[in-house]
């Protein structure tokens, strides 16, 4: 039976049925989300002389609960389009809509007994074919499938989502033992291709994988901080971007899920595991005070707004964030601590040598007293998950690579346990464990007597296989067709063409080249601008069919290398600023009207500079989640790249070709779009802006990005592509400058503008109005980047501009001068 998910059910409006809702509704796909029916009626409502028979109340629940996601911060929505995609009801008067859906996702409170009987009203009311799921994360998949029919558990598996589902990579699948495997199959390949999501499957045991280690190993990382005498400032210095994971650290992220959550995980699992070795420290008695406190204090994180830390108004009316003294269970003034292992540490750019020199610090006479303390918190901790993650295997996973991947989609952490175990050494790590009394399973020491001395089989520093228990020797990791890592492009003989300190060209094989970035931040910069040269160059010359422009940074490009340009300010050399301006239109513009397909390869932070260069492409085919914007205000000037011409041409343009047209509405869109920074919160958004275009492609598994960005661009090749023709530009003149003018004063009039913000705003009113015309025309587009690079070069020598460049370089974030 050929499945497909055209419309799906979510039973639950909470933060996760809600966000999982949001997430298929992104995707155009109609969602029913259904919730209980309130049992008595509000205050208001009474006032109202509402009755519980009334629509508006028996929809109260779940009317709130998307609410609340639509409100979210990082956004659960995709864009505002995606909102008509849902449906909102109840699961009295609306549940025999299910019967018309392909998917049902349960996302309600983690109890079998209401599990069950929601179920059992389901199993009543599903089509046949009807794939059904449950989102629990702390009950077992046969237990809530018992009872049910043949053909309900043959269409029943666990889909575990991780919160918010939007933003989290991870989807653990949990099939049940009569789950159909086409089932399965179809889901997985839903889960990675319509979706975006890694998946990874599990066995049916308590909290899976990634929870499971999360809950012992981070149980572990508090007891220990407590038992040692640790603060929450120093644990959340060292356990974020130093070690490869994010900024939250340990407690922060506890504040973040919930510590009435995480109470509540902990005490649900202690009872699910009694097998596991491990499960007393999920009862650590110095953590079980420290929780049971702040649980009756309703201290419960970010939701209340105090937990490990206490957000506080100091006397400048800057907010600070109060960490708790583990001692006295009070919040104190954050000390503001700098820490030479950090500093020292994050210098080392491999994230595996960085632990192998942390580690290193433990036992190193030169270091600091405290370097080693920070050091042994650092080792301590991960000496316990290696132990801990070696004991679960085959328990909860049938090989390691799982539990890595779990743990690194789950909880964003660049580097897995067993990744991180093979860069400190095993066999000598192993030698360490044993030495400090952690017991290693069994199967470590047998991989290293079979003669293998790592977890991942390597060649030519890229993983090609991992060790396999059974088979007690390494297994090929498959190669997947949808995924083409740039390691394994740059492992064929004479692939890399040429490279400089900032960009690389690579032979994509099928004639495609690939302009890869790897500056810092991929920051454009002179030598980007050479390669791109040179990559025209070659291509021109038959060299390539096709370019594409992408890399496998943690961002895009985050824009032009702003400490060059505030050199140049301060030095003076406003000609040379001009210049370089002068030069970057020309790429761009080279771009933009190349006589072969060029295609961006967007994802994350797109900005700036490298916002103009994927807007000036042939085609883009973006990440889902890539963050693009013209934020040049930030330092005080405006786009200068071809940006502002660009978006005149995208959005004004086809707007004035309407007869009658008003152009006022329009520019002010554009207008405040670059004048607020306006940054897209997806690809999605993208689209709403202007920042992409019809035709233009997103691609919701970032892991297939290259190999879909490559095909568009073979396809383009196929069908015969033809560069744009140059087109003249709207210019609205004095009239409608006049009234975005006024609506800058008006700003600074009511404190939303600074001086400075309304410099630089009228400046790019007077561009994007065509400078000193008079009457409405359209000009030629040179006349445009003519007024964008003057308009750049002015701001520059503004002493104010000077001051945002400075400020954004030593803070890396605006001034608002």
């Amino acid at each position: 039976m050929g499945y497909q998910i055209k419309r799906a059910a979510v039973i639950g409006s909470g933060t996760m049925g809600g966000g999982i809702a949001a997430l298929l509704a992104g995707l155009g796909i109609p969602t029913v989300l259904l919730d209980i029916v309130p049992s008595k009626l509000t205050p208001t409502e009474e006032e109202a002389g509402l009755t519980l028979e009334d629509e508006e109340v028996r929809n109260r629940i779940v009317q709130s609960g998307w609410k609340v996601v639509t409100r979210s911060r990082p956004p659960s929505v995709m864009s505002e389009a995606s909102k008509h995609f849902i449906t909102l009801g109840n699961l009295e008067d609306d549940f025999n809509k299910l019967a018309e859906v392909d998917w049902i996702v349960e996302v309600i409170i983690e109890n079998l007994e209401i599990k069950q009987g929601l179920f059992a009203r389901i199993d009543e009311v599903r089509r046949e074919d009807c794939i059904v799921s449950t989102n629990t994360s702390g009950l077992l998949i046969k237990d809530i499938a018992e009872g049910r029919s043949e053909s309900f558990q043959k269409h029943f598996l666990g889909t575990h989502f991780f919160n918010p589902p939007r933003w989290l990579k991870l989807l653990e699948i949990i099939p049940h033992e009569k789950t159909l495997p086409e089932v399965m199959d179809y889901m997985i390949r839903f889960g990675e291709e319509t979706l975006g999501k890694g998946v990874v499957i599990c066995k049916d045991t308590a909290n899976f994988i990634a929870n499971r280690y999360f809950s012992l190993t981070n149980s572990y990382s508090i007891s220990y901080a407590l038992d040692h005498g640790y603060t929450i400032e120093e644990v959340d210095g060292i356990t974020g971007v130093l070690i490869g994971r994010p900024k939250t650290g340990t407690f922060r992220l506890l504040d973040l899920v919930g510590i009435d959550v995480g109470a509540h995980v902990s005490s649900n699992l202690y009872e699910l595991i009694p097998h596991d070795e491990s499960r007393e420290i999920l009862k650590h008695e110095g953590a079980a005070k420290v929780f049971t406190t702040m649980v009756e204090r309703k201290w419960f994180g970010n939701k209340t707004k105090v937990g490990f830390s206490k957000r506080v108004t100091n006397e400048e009316g800057e907010r600070e964030f109060w960490p708790l003294n583990l001692q006295t269970l009070e919040h104190e003034p954050p000390k503001k601590l700098r820490f030479e292992i950090f500093s020292k540490g994050r210098d080392i750019e491999d994230l595996g040598e960085r632990y192998k020199w942390i580690v290193s610090q433990v036992d190193d006479e030169g270091a600091s007293e405290e370097t080693k303390k920070l050091a042994k918190y650092i080792w301590a901790t991960m000496a316990y998950a290696f132990g801990y993650a070696s004991r679960r295997i085959p328990e909860i996973a049938d090989d390691f690579v799982s539990l890595d991947r779990a743990v690194k989609w789950g909880f964003v952490h660049e580097m897995g346990p067993f990744e991180i175990w093979d860069a400190l050494g095993v066999e000598e790590t192993v030698r360490r464990l044993e030495s400090e009394g952690i017991t290693i399973a069994p199967w470590v020491k047998e991989m290293l007597e079979a003669g293998c001395s790592t977890f991942y089989q390597y060649k030519n520093g890229k993983v090609v296989g991992y060790y396999d228990l059974e088979k007690k020797g390494y297994l090929p990791l498959e190669a997947d067709p949808r995924i083409l890592p740039i390691a394994t492009i740059k492992a064929r003989e004479d692939a890399i063409f040429k490279r400089n300190a900032s960009a690389s060209l690579i032979d994509m094989g099928d004639r495609v080249g690939l302009i890869e970035f790897h500056s810092k931040a991929n920051a454009l910069d002179q030598d980007i601008f050479d390669m791109i040269a040179h990559a025209l160059d070659v291509t021109e010359d038959g060299m390539f069919d096709a370019l594409v422009i992408g890399n496998e940074g943690r961002h895009y490009s985050a824009g032009a290398n702003i400490f060059v340009m505030w050199m140049a300010a301060q030095q003076g050399l406003f000609d040379q600023i001009d210049q370089g301006v002068r030069d970057m239109q020309d790429a761009v513009l080279r771009l933009r009207y190349f006589p072969k397909p060029i295609v961006a390869a967007p994802f994350g932070m797109t900005l700036a500079g490298g916002a103009e260069i994927t807007m000036s492409c042939s085609k883009r085919v973006a990440a889902v989640e890539t963050f693009i914007g013209l934020v040049e205000v930030g330092i005080g000037v405006i786009p200068g790249g071809t940006g502002t011409k660009e978006m005149l041409r995208r959005v004004v343009n086809p707007v004035m070709r309407i007869s009658n047209a008003d152009p006022i509405s329009v520019l002010m869109k554009v207008f405040e779009t670059i004048a607020m920074a306006k940054v897209a919160t997806g690809a999605y958004e993208a689209f709403e802006y202007g920042f992409f275009q019809l035709g233009d492609r997103i691609i919701m598994n970032q892991d297939h990005l290259l190999a879909e960005a490559k095909r568009s661009a073979l396809a383009m090749v196929q069908e015969g592509y033809k560069p744009p023709q140059q087109e003249m530009i709207y210019a609205a003149g004095r009239d409608v400058l006049a009234a975005l003018q006024t609506a800058v004063w008006g700003l600074r009039q009511a404190g939303w503008a600074s001086e400075h913000d309304t410099v630089v705003a009228n400046k790019l009113a007077w561009v994007l109005c065509g400078g000193d015309i008079t009457e409405p025309t359209w000009v030629p587009e040179e006349y445009m980047l003519d007024l964008e690079r003057e308009a750049f070069v002015g701001l520059c020598k503004e002493v104010k501009t000077q001051e945002r460049m400075a400020y954004m370089l030593e803070h890396n974030k605006p001034l608002r001068n």
